[in-house]
């Protein structure tokens, strides 16, 4: 039916326009974004978030993050968490709280699924193992975030990158780090990013033996909940409530205060625990190994970084095998 063509596509921005106009006041709109680097065509049948969202989605990285350690290096059972199913945890709750809070989910959904793009092998380990190795021999340092915006900004596309919105890129680089996201949305991947990562490093830890169920501090799990779904529900109802009435993302000090000492007991029991040295000095071994053969090779130092950080795990560990 040709007199139909187009009718759609036409009225597709006017129709997104009019139903923002129920989003927050604080809530950034589809077509009002600070732009991207390039000027290009708009799209007739998606907004400028949701075009980044599928250019996210689409790439090599985002593809990568499957073979990529959340916690625990190659790891026996198949359903501990990638730094896939991380990501698409974080981005699932984030949508959940900037729909209650009337926020831009499109946005929230594009900063999530692109945060982590930029993770080394051997998560936390082998950024730190990378990191070190840049500070010693080059007096240069490696930040996940700030290789997530590289990678959508420069490596992706042959070289080109996404040309990603700014509010997007301002997502990926803030969701950690020492500068908040400008936007709310950005804020909420931040926070919501740790809200996941404890949560389901719960499970993973519980799973592995490495922790059980009673071993958790005792007020804190009363507090939020005895179950990893009760803590996120109980994270994310408190998130939502007290941002509502600051304007802002916020939680209450009691929560804040239990979230971050889960946190603090993590650390102590299972990222930096005695179990966990052997497969961190084996992760950082891997890391190390490569960096120095690559740039005793001759490797510029960007070149080297930028492979090693888009290595799956089973890549470094089968490179390494070669040396």
């Amino acid at each position: 039916m040709p007199e139909l063509e187009g009718r759609v596509a036409e009225a597709f921005e006017t129709r997104v326009r009019e139903q923002e106009e129920l989003l927050s006041p604080l809530a950034v709109r589809s077509y009002e974004s600070r732009g991207r680097k390039l000027d290009e065509e708009p799209s007739s049948v998606r907004t400028p978030f949701q075009r980044d969202r599928d250019r996210i989605v689409h790439t090599k990285s985002f593809r990568r993050l499957m073979h990529k350690t959340q916690v625990f290096i190659d790891p026996s059972g198949d359903h501990y968490r990638t730094r896939l199913t991380h990501t698409l945890e974080t981005t699932g709750i984030s949508r959940t709280v900037a729909r209650a809070l009337r926020l831009n989910e499109d946005l929230v959904e594009a900063i999530g699924l692109g945060h982590d793009l930029g993770h080394t092998p051997f998560g936390h380990a082998g950024e730190e193992a990378l990191d070190l190795a840049l500070r010693e021999r080059f007096d240069l340092r490696f930040r996940h975030n700030e290789h997530s915006l590289r990678i959508v900004e420069v490596l992706e596309r042959d070289g080109r990158g996404l040309n990603l919105t700014w509010e997007v890129r301002d997502g990926i680089l803030n969701h950690t780090g020492p500068n908040e996201p400008e936007t709310l949305e950005g804020k909420v991947v931040r926070l919501v990013d740790r809200i996941a990562y404890i949560n389901h490093d719960i499970d993973d830890a519980v799973r592995a033996g490495v922790l059980a169920p009673g071993e958790l501090p005792r007020d804190e799990i009363e507090l939020l909940g005895e179950t990893g779904s009760r803590r996120i529900d109980r994270l994310v109802c408190d998130l939502v409530e007290i941002s509502e009435r600051a304007g802002d993302i916020r939680q209450s000090e009691d929560v804040g205060m239990a979230m971050l000492s889960l946190r603090e007991f993590m650390f102590e029991r299972v990222y930096l625990a005695p179990h966990a040295a052997a497969e961190h000095q084996r992760a950082a071994s891997v890391v190390r190994k490569i960096f120095d053969h690559l740039v005793e090779r001759g490797e510029q130092v960007q070149d080297v970084v930028d492979y090693i950080a888009g290595m799956t795990d089973r890549f470094a560990l089968s490179y390494v095998e070669t040396l």
